[in-house]
């Protein structure tokens, strides 16, 4: 078996076919050991199949995958994985199936109970007799990841995890996530933007099968985000500011946006590099107009921007390939 400093993740050339649809085409990936990596992309973009390749569950039609630098099958008793659906006996306990998940293990008793105690508290669960069958879905997620770590796993698979969530249940499993930081590798799909921002050191675009960006966040999101975008919302009709502020050299670009239900008005989104320069020129503009200025707003680049940048349809890329349900991908 293979180990040294390898990383915990390395895809190269990675490439699986479901018929004509190319559901990976040639995707290359790191995940380095203790990291929380988010696996982003929109529905059949690709994640699961990635998932089930990495598990030994899916054999690819080209490329190599290594986990901890050895073959995926031999390195399952060293993987948690928690699956976007997990199933259980409804009529266990929370306790009741960790046992259950944690013989399938061979682990010895006492290291069990004592992992089955802690991952219940952890999970927020230590205190709850009720049977699965009543648990709420925020419950079932947090008991599926207590169960994908009862192994004590190096590395943790999460298949969109939070997907279906309320707020509170979404929660409850980031903050679980975050809290898994620097101990275990966590590679997790989702196509919920904000739950990345929130846990996530490093990230991945994927789309139709393709990574479009990979690497530390905050990386990620300078090389992609592009100009930052200057909010300006005005008591009145915005045209005549704009098309003023479209004479501006430092003006990249000018959008309308809606204003919020509560308040009047016109909304422009203004794009660009030079922020100092929109706090001056803005203002003075509108005093000039002898209009109301009710906001004004630097917003910074989101995961979104990036997301929007790297996955918006491009008529060459549909050309290209064929479209893919959620279906196909996985």
């Amino acid at each position: 078996m293979t180990e040294g400093g390898a990383p915990a993740v390395e895809i190269r050339g990675l490439a699986k076919h479901y018929g004509p649809v190319r559901a990976l085409d040639g995707i290359d990936l790191t995940v380095e050991r203790g990291s929380v990596f988010g696996f982003v992309g929109p529905n059949g973009a690709g994640k699961t199949t990635t998932l089930r390749v990495l598990l030994g569950l899916a054999r690819s039609d080209a490329g190599s995958v290594r986990v901890f630098g050895g073959e995926p099958g031999t390195m399952r008793r060293r993987i948690g994985f928690l699956p976007d659906v997990p199933g259980y006996y409804s009529w266990m306990r929370a306790d009741e199936f960790l046992r259950f998940a944690g013989s399938l293990f061979s682990l010895d008793s006492d290291t069990l109970e004592a992992r089955i105690r802690a991952l219940l508290d952890m999970s927020g669960l230590g205190g709850v007799s009720t049977r699965i069958g009543g648990y709420s879905r925020g419950m079932r997620q947090r008991l599926g990841i207590a169960q994908a770590l009862i192994n004590a796993p190096d590395l943790l698979l999460l298949d969109e995890p939070t997907s279906a969530l309320d707020p509170i249940g979404r929660k409850d499993v980031l903050d679980m996530i975050a809290e898994l930081r620097g101990r275990t590798t966590v590679l997790f799909s989702t196509h919920i933007l904000g739950d990345v921002e929130r846990v996530c050191d490093h990230v991945a675009v994927l789309d139709h099968g393709l990574v479009r960006a990979a690497g530390p966040l905050d990386e990620v999101m300078s090389r992609h985000a592009g100009a930052q975008r200057v909010v300006v919302q005005l008591d009145g009709d915005a045209d005549v500011l704009a098309e003023r502020l479209a004479g501006e050299t430092w003006v990249d670009a000018i959008t309308r946006s809606e204003p919020p239900a509560s308040d009047g008005g016109d909304v422009i989104e203004i794009a660009t590099d030079d922020i100092p320069r929109a706090r001056r020129r803005v203002p003075a503009l509108v005093a000039e107009l002898d209009a109301g200025l009710v906001r004004f707003e630097v917003r910074q680049p989101s995961l979104e921007d990036v997301f929007v940048s790297l996955v918006a349809p491009d008529p060459g890329r549909a050309e290209r390939r064929p479209a893919e349900s959620e279906g196909n991908a996985r």
